[in-house]
């Protein structure tokens, strides 16, 4: 083979190594941003990390993450639920009432408990083993997110209620039907009309982001995979309560075998205003987020009906939200109370 003929060969090689290289070049541009893999330590191979967790060289703003506190149990109030009191004819131990709990603590769709006056510290409490109760208190919710308690729920609740009275040898006391149910009907309605989910959406402008992308910049804000596909939350200050935040994006795309490949171009960011305790600010902390993920993944903020948020906007979502927690609190049901979180559930 002379060297004209070796030569166009090598011409050629590095011609078509060129093409190649640069197909390669347009389909990453083309395709979704990806995560940034974690640098390596000096002299260690480079590593790619699972982005659902946060990055070794990221710290979370440790304004955004609370060490777990211990979950206070929500107890029965009269302002949401219809009570009825069971009285022995003696003291009863905590076991025997366990016993004869019935297996589910829900009617229809109303949640409903029992609690017990404990004899020594004179205070009602959740029925607990090694505890002696002077009284027994049954209660079921009024009212939730799936409506007001009705004639039937209520008929539900009060055989419930007949059937431990039996087993403890307790006399039932049982609200007014017609009372209990029109209650919850008032109820319902005050909730109805003062119910807030404030959520924004995050469109990319141009470049669509990759799942593993979204979840990489999520946790830099402290987010952390939920419990279901395609929810990041923000851990609760207190152990068990609900994220006071949660980013959402396409459930089918979070379930894809690649999460560099798979695309999504918008997210939700939202929180549940009477879930939420307005001491913790969680308008600002909902506006900051958005905000600062918007900077960072090249995002368009926009309400439900698609239109820009600007500064103007959130301020009027804020003056609005102020309103709407001061009619919570004149009603005794302030967002993220025990029975503010119960009815708004």
């Amino acid at each position: 083979m002379d060297e004209l003929t070796v030569g166009l060969a090598i011409v050629g090689g590095l011609a078509l190594a060129g093409v190649v290289a640069h197909g390669a070049w347009q389909a990453r541009r083309a395709g979704p941003r990806r995560a940034e893999p974690a640098p390596a330590a000096p002299g260690a191979p480079a590593v790619q990390i699972e982005p659902v967790l946060v990055p070794a060289d990221v710290e979370p703003d440790p304004a955004l993450v609370r060490a777990p506190q211990r979950r206070v149990v929500a107890r029965l109030d009269a302002l949401i639920d219809a009570i009825a009191n069971l009285k022995p004819e003696a003291d009863l131990a905590g076991e025997l009432v366990l016993a004869h709990l019935p297996p589910t603590r829900r009617v229809g769709s109303k949640p409903w408990g029992v609690e017990g006056l404990n004899v020594e510290t004179q205070a009602w409490e959740p029925i607990a083993p090694g505890a002696r109760y002077r009284e027994v208190q049954a209660g079921v919710q009024l009212a939730n997110r799936s409506g007001a308690l009705n004639e039937i729920e209520y008929s539900e609740f009060a055989q419930k209620v007949q059937a431990l009275a039996d087993a403890l040898g307790a006399m039932p006391e049982l609200p007014d039907m017609l009372d209990a149910v029109a209650r919850a009907r008032e109820l319902d309605a005050f909730a109805g009309a003062h119910d807030a989910q404030l959520a924004l959406r995050l469109q990319a402008r141009e470049v669509a982001w990759s799942i593993g992308y979204v979840q990489q910049a999520a946790a830099r804000r402290g987010f952390v995979a939920g419990a279901v596909p395609g929810r990041m939350v923000l851990p609760a200050a207190n152990e068990g309560d609900p994220p006071p935040m949660v980013l959402a994006y396409d459930a089918q795309a979070a379930l894809a075998d690649n999460s560099e490949t798979s695309a999504v171009r918008e997210l939700t960011l939202s929180f549940d205003v009477a879930q939420t305790d307005a001491a913790q600010q969680p308008f600002a902390a909902w506006q900051a987020h958005a905000q600062a993920l918007a900077v960072e993944m090249d995002a368009l903020l926009v309400d439900d009906q698609g239109n820009p948020l600007t500064d103007a906007g959130f301020a009027t979502i804020a003056a609005e939200l102020e309103r709407l927690y001061a009619t919570l609190v004149a009603h005794d049901l302030a967002a993220g109370s025990a029975a503010g979180r119960r009815l708004f559930s």
